[in-house]
C-alpha cells in the first residue's frame, strides 16, 4: 500500500504527522507527500515542501513528489485536465512516481477542488482520506461529488481542537479519526522556529494578550475602516485582562495602517504596544508569550490554543462577519460561527452537545442537499431558539426559502408570488382566470345553440 498525501498547508502536514505518530493511519507501505502551494501568487509563498521550519514533519515520509514542480507553469488549482487526458496522466504519475495503481491511498485536503479533486479522479481506484485544515474541516462538503468520488471518501483526520464536535466534511458517510490535542500540540511544537528570545517583542516577559489580524477587508467581507473598528475593538477585549503589553500579529498582507490605528488605541488605554512579524505561528506566538489571552476575529488559532493550551480567549466583529458572508454557504460561516459560539460572554454553547447541535443546523442551511440528514436537527434546534439568537445565526430569508421553523411570515405580496403547486402563484391565478373564460364562452355557445 502506497499512501499519496497532497498537502498544502502546515496546518493540515501537522495533523498528518500527528495522526501517523499517534499510529491513527497504520500501513505497511509506503508514505509520499506531494506537496503543493496554494496561494494565489506561488512566488511570495513558501511552500511546505521547503520551509525550514517543517522539515522534521516531512522526514515522516518516505520521499517528496513536489507537485509545483511537476506541474511547471500550471497553479495547482488550475489544474483541471480535460477527462479524456485522464487514462494518459493516471499511466504518466504511475511511472513517475513509481506507484501501483491498484494499491494506492490517498490523503488530500480541499477536496472539492484542485488539485485535490483531480487527483482523486485520476486514481479512480484510491480510497479516499480527507486531512483536515482547521475549522473550514468542520463545515459541510461545498459541492456535490461525484458517486465514484464521494464513495470512496471513507474517513476525515482532524486535529480535535474543539473537543466532542464532529467535522461535517465527508458526512454522513466517512468516519471521523480526532487526533488528539495533545498529539497534534507535541508535533506542532516541533515547527518553532528556533527564534531568539531577544527579538522583537519575545524579549520581555510583562502580562501580555497577543490580538491576531486576519484582513478580511481583502476578502470583500467589510471595507477597510470597518476591519480597523473590528480590530479597535479585539485592542478593547484585550485589555480586560489587565494586560501591561499586547502584541500584535498583523496579517502579512494588511497595510500597515491597520496597526498604526491598533497602537493609538492601545495607548488609548495606557498599554504598552509591540507588533511581531515573525515566522512563528499563532499557537507558538502564544505559547512563547505565555499569553493571558489570544483575542482575533474568527481565527483557527483560538480553539486551538483554547484545547492545546487552556488560555482564555476572545473575539471581535463575528456577528458583523455572519450578516455579511455570501452567499450564505459561504465555508467561512462555520469556523465564525463556532468562534462566535465560543467567545459568547453567555456559556449556552460551550458544552460540545450544543456546539454540535449549533454545527449541523447551520451546516444543514448552508447546504440542504448535500447536507440534507441534518434537517431534523436543525427543525428541532430553530425550535427552541429565540428569534434574537435564531437571526444572529441564521439568514431569515435561507429560513423561508427552506421552509424552516422560525421563518417570517410571508407578507401579502410573498404570498401572492410563492411558488404553489410547481408554478409562480401569479401564474396559477392568470391560467385559472383562462380556464374560467373558457369555460363562460362555452356555456354562452350552449346558450345560443352553437
Amino acid at each position: 500500500m502506497t499512501q499519496i498525501f497532497a498537502l498544502h498547508s502546515a496546518y493540515g502536514l501537522a495533523t498528518a504527522a500527528a495522526a501517523i505518530d499517534g499510529g491513527l493511519l497504520s500501513t505497511t507501505g509506503e508514505r509520499v507527500l506531494v506537496p503543493f502551494t496554494s496561494s494565489r501568487i506561488p512566488e511570495i509563498s513558501r511552500s511546505i515542501g521547503t520551509d525550514p521550519a517543517l522539515r522534521s514533519l516531512r522526514e515522516r515520509f518516505d520521499r517528496i513528489e513536489d507537485l509545483d514542480e511537476l506541474l511547471g507553469a500550471t497553479h495547482p488549482s488550475s489544474w483541471r485536465p480535460r477527462d479524456s487526458d485522464l487514462p494518459m496522466l493516471e499511466r504518466l504519475l504511475t511511472r513517475a512516481w513509481g506507484l501501483d495503481r491498484r494499491d494506492i491511498e490517498l490523503f488530500v485536503q480541499s477536496p472539492q477542488v484542485a488539485p485535490a479533486r483531480t487527483l482523486m479522479t485520476l486514481f479512480p481506484g484510491a480510497s479516499v482520506t480527507i486531512v483536515g485544515d482547521g475549522l473550514m474541516t468542520y463545515s459541510p462538503m461545498r459541492v456535490k461529488l461525484p458517486h465514484t468520488i464521494a464513495a470512496r471518501i471513507v474517513r476525515v483526520v482532524h486535529a480535535d481542537v474543539v473537543p466532542g464536535v464532529t467535522p461535517l466534511v465527508g458526512a454522513p458517510h466517512a468516519s471521523a479519526v480526532p487526533v488528539p490535542a495533545a498529539l497534534f500540540g507535541t508535533v506542532l511544537a516541533e515547527t518553532d522556529a528556533g527564534e531568539t528570545p531577544d527579538r522583537g517583542p519575545l524579549d520581555a516577559e510583562a502580562p501580555t494578550v497577543l490580538v491576531l489580524g486576519q484582513y478580511l477587508a481583502a476578502l470583500g467581507l467589510v471595507t477597510e475602516a470597518e476591519e480597523v473598528a473590528m480590530q479597535v475593538e479585539m485592542i478593547d477585549r484585550a485589555v480586560s485582562w489587565s494586560p501591561q503589553r499586547i502584541v500584535f500579529k498583523p496579517h502579512p498582507a494588511a497595510p500597515p495602517r491597520f496597526t498604526d490605528a491598533l497602537r493609538s488605541r492601545a495607548a488609548f488605554h495606557d498599554v504598552e504596544f509591540a507588533e511581531y512579524r515573525g515566522p512563528l505561528a499563532a499557537e507558538l506566538l502564544a505559547e512563547r508569550l505565555d499569553a493571558l489571552a489570544v483575542v482575533a476575529g474568527f481565527s483557527t488559532a483560538l480553539p486551538t490554543v483554547l484545547a492545546l493550551q487552556g488560555r482564555e480567549i476572545g473575539s471581535a466583529g463575528n456577528e458583523t462577519v455572519l450578516s455579511r458572508l455570501t452567499p450564505f454557504e459561504n465555508s467561512n460561516r462555520i469556523p465564525a460561527t463556532i468562534v462566535d459560539a465560543l467567545t459568547r460572554p453567555d456559556d449556552r454553547w460551550t458544552d460540545a452537545g450544543a456546539l454540535q447541535h449549533l454545527v449541523d443546523a447551520v451546516g444543514y442551511v448552508m447546504q440542504p442537499e448535500i447536507a440534507g440528514h441534518l434537517r431534523p436537527r436543525a427543525e428541532q434546534l430553530l425550535r427552541t431558539l429565540e428569534q434574537a439568537e435564531r437571526d444572529r445565526y441564521f439568514a431569515p430569508a435561507r429560513l423561508t426559502a427552506l421552509r424552516l421553523p422560525g421563518a417570517p411570515a410571508p407578507t401579502p405580496v410573498q404570498r401572492v408570488l410563492q411558488p404553489a403547486g410547481g408554478i409562480g402563484r401569479v401564474e396559477e391565478l392568470r391560467l385559472t382566470a383562462l380556464g374560467v373564460g373558457r369555460r363562460a364562452g362555452r356555456a354562452w355557445k350552449a346558450i345560443r345553440g352553437r
